[in-house]
């Protein structure tokens, strides 16, 4: 207890790790802290070892940035081990959050051959006043960023900063920007090495990539997809959600970025399959009793649903799609089917779980028969016995 009272515990989820300082010597302590990365990857591979990528490792700095690292230190490293590693100036400081032939999975994914291409190193393991200082800098940032936004408003910049991430030794730091258009800044650069007396890189990002930087919960109450696995952004456009039959209300179908969610694409492909199976109705079907209109279609259960008075949804009559494509061969050749209304509803598609072939509603509550639960009250209420008299 003593030990927990003498030191206070940071969480710094921006990179994943819990930052631990001793009151009575100030010494830092940083632990890495698995689960809270943005696009973390799991190891399914650990325990497995080969010899091939013994030497490489995967290193995280802040959000969404990490690498390939072959190590050249000679040192033992593994995951949670905070390192020094090489960069264009200077030094910096990350993570190993991934180890062993999960890395050569990774490289394959990225396209880095690594008989090709030439990886940075990792130096050696970072000692206590590596880490004071890399706390030192990550201090800055806050403020940095907000100074830089004021700057960039001053001199006019149709730009915004999104994110401020200074390098490990503090002498460089990354201000990630949006803009719609191309940018000039120069002076912008001159005024921020001036004010705070480092290097400045300046790195374009989409909005998507802002959303990913910054994290958060989508309306499916799950982290966003750009902040958890998704690293290539492909087009989305309405088209995907008019294959979903969706409503096409901006403010439903944007994303916490202000673009169209990600989200639109999961599920096209099945929509496109579903549809060519789907026949195209354009004029209303023929019944002895009178014309049936479409009014819906469930695209995945291939049902479709019609009604005799031209748009309504009262009274509306589901088929099966390929009744539907059989009533319009019929229509065609000029025979009428009797009624829709005496029809058996359709079963569509029957969706089952990963486990086997067990129904999703084998959890729920069996109803109870009205009838069984009367009797038994009946008997407890001396009702419905038979009495001498009624034997007589």
């Amino acid at each position: 207890m003593d030990n927990i009272d003498n030191e206070t515990i940071k969480f710094d989820c921006s990179r994943g790790c819990a930052v631990t300082r001793d009151s009575e010597t100030g010494e830092i302590d940083c632990s890495y802290r698995q689960g809270c990365c943005k696009l973390e990857t799991y190891n399914w591979l650990k325990g497995v070892s080969q010899e091939q990528f013994k030497d490489f490792f995967e290193v995280r700095f802040k959000n969404t940035r990490k690498g390939i690292y072959v190590n050249a230190s000679g040192q033992g490293i593994k995951t949670g081990d905070l390192v020094i590693v090489e960069a264009a100036n200077g030094h910096d400081l990350g993570i190993v959050t991934l180890e062993g032939p999960i890395v050569g999975r990774q490289m394959k994914c990225k396209g880095i051959d690594p008989k090709t291409t030439e990886l940075r190193k990792i130096y050696r393991k970072a000692k206590p006043f590596d880490i004071a200082k890399w706390q030192e800098a990550i201090a800055r940032e806050q403020d940095t960023m907000i100074q830089a936004r004021r700057i960039a408003a001053e001199l006019g910049l149709d730009m915004k900063i999104g994110d401020v991430e200074f390098q490990g030794d503090g002498t460089k730091a990354i201000f990630y920007y949006i803009a719609d258009g191309r940018v000039d800044f120069r002076q912008l650069i001159k005024v921020y090495a001036e004010e705070f007396r480092i290097r400045i890189e300046m790195k374009q990002i989409g909005a998507r990539q802002e959303a990913g930087l910054i994290g958060g919960l989508g309306i499916c109450g799950r982290e966003l997809c750009c902040a958890n696995y998704v690293t290539n952004f492909q087009s989305i456009s309405t088209s995907a959600a008019r294959a979903q039959d969706l409503s096409l209300n901006p403010q439903k179908l944007a994303g916490q970025c202000g673009k169209l969610k990600c989200c639109l694409n999961y599920e096209v492909a099945n929509y496109l399959d579903a549809q060519t199976r789907i026949p195209k109705v354009t004029e209303p079907l023929e019944f002895e009793d009178g014309p049936a209109y479409l009014v819906k279609t469930d695209i995945l259960q291939e049902i479709m649903y019609f009604s005799y008075e031209k748009g309504s949804l009262t009274n509306v009559y589901p088929l099966a799609a390929s009744e539907v494509r059989e009533i319009i061969m019929m229509n065609r050749n000029g025979e009428r089917p009797e009624s829709l209304k005496f029809e058996p509803e359709p079963l569509g598609p029957q969706f089952i779980s990963a486990v086997g072939d067990d129904s999703i509603t084998r959890f729920d509550k069996p109803k109870k028969s009205k009838g069984k639960g009367r009797s038994r009250r009946d008997n407890r209420n001396g009702k419905g016995r038979r009495t001498t008299k009624d034997k007589s």
